[in-house]
């Protein structure tokens, strides 16, 4: 196991107007599982790509387990990396498959043996090793992809979105068996995605990328929690914040929002937080569940009443997503699956004044809470 530390990486292109990758440092635990999350074209597979020894770093330094390895070559730096492509080869068995980086790696018959064993054993890929790929579903050709790199025993695993050609229950099923196998052998780990499920669910960190530079690093309930700026906000979290334009004012001490025909007081902010705001046009966030039928509003909760028309409703099953139109600003709000609002009625809503965000719109970025 290793500690992967990156130093203000950067990648450029030939003939590209800005770089793809621009001062991304970051450190990676040892043992730790962490995921560049962000859109296509963010720059994280291709900060990926540098890690592995498949791309040349431009500017920057990477170290693994305290080495430098910019001049390493790929095959030196003790790293496997799984593919979003699985990258099997469709003449060999699966143990074939399984055993050929080992053996090209001149590791003694019977250690191969073992090791393609072991593994085919804790993937569940027994009965398969005589089949070849073509007779496998997608998700047992991605647990062999997983299988071949976990034989290799390495210091860091690297995975380039390897769920993206699965469909709902495969993805489900291998992203589990991913949890499973990080904390069977607790190997450092780096997860490229752009499905902030699977980065919610798998990670102990995620970096957010944007632009090719990291927005936010954090747990994921944190992030969550307290976006960076309104990038973040509106990328992490299905629906998205809602956010709206909005006015502040100070009373005493205390925080109110205006919009449309509401005034909110805002628990847990103080007038000093917002003194470089105060006065002009902000963005005000709330998440989806951070709204709620008067029914459902938890009783402890600081909350404001807002009025509105229910303009579409999405039924999910296990939950329904109201879009509600308050006067002008709409909001999406997440009710109850049992929910019996329809298109057109008027609704009220208990809004959660303590899980409320503040942006800035010049520099998107969220005012800090309660740091007084």
């Amino acid at each position: 196991m290793a500690v992967v530390r990156l130093v203000n990486l950067t990648k450029r292109f030939l003939r590209s107007s800005r770089p793809a990758v621009e001062e991304v440092s970051i450190e990676v635990g040892d043992g730790e599982f962490v995921s560049l999350l962000g859109p296509s074209g963010c720059g994280k597979s291709t900060t990926l790509r540098m890690i592995a020894g498949l791309e040349e770093v431009s500017e920057g330094e990477i170290y693994i387990d305290g080495r430098l390895v910019n001049k390493v070559p790929a095959k030196d730096r003790d790293i496997a990396m799984v593919f979003q492509s699985y990258a099997l080869y469709p003449h060999m068995t699966i143990a074939q498959n399984l055993a050929f980086g080992l053996r090209r790696r001149g590791v003694a018959w019977g250690e191969v043996e073992s090791r393609v064993t072991a593994a085919a054993k804790m993937l569940g890929l027994s009965e398969l090793l005589t089949r070849r790929p073509h007779s496998l579903s997608g998700g047992q050709r991605q647990r062999v992809a997983l299988g071949r790199a976990i034989v290799r025993d390495p210091e860091v695993f690297l995975f380039d979105e390897p769920l993206s050609n699965l469909d709902a229950a495969l993805r489900l099923e291998t992203r589990n068996e991913i949890i499973r196998q990080h904390q069977r052998l607790r190997t450092t780990m780096i997860y490229v995605t752009h499905d902030q499920v699977e980065a919610m669910t798998m990670s102990q960190r995620i970096c957010i990328m944007n632009g090719g530079r990291v927005v936010q690093i954090g747990k994921p309930l944190e992030i969550y929690r307290r976006p960076a700026d309104t990038f973040v906000a509106r990328f992490l979290g299905s629906p998205p914040m809602n956010l709206i334009p909005a006015a502040l004012e100070a009373k005493g001490e205390a925080v109110v929002a205006r919009f449309g025909a509401f005034a909110v007081p805002l628990a847990g902010w103080h007038a000093k937080e917002v003194a470089g705001v105060a006065g002009r046009e902000v963005l005000f966030g709330i998440r989806p569940e951070g709204l709620a039928e008067p029914h459902a509003a938890r009783p402890d909760a600081a909350t404001a009443t807002l009025t509105g028309t229910v303009v579409i409703v999405e039924p999910l099953g296990a939950e329904t997503l109201l879009s509600v139109d308050l006067g002008g600003p709409r909001v999406v709000v997440r009710v109850n699956g049992e929910s019996r609002t329809r298109v057109g009625e008027r609704i009220e809503l208990r809004l959660d004044t303590a899980a409320t965000h503040i942006f800035d719109p010049a520099t998107t970025k969220a005012l800090p809470r309660g740091a007084l």
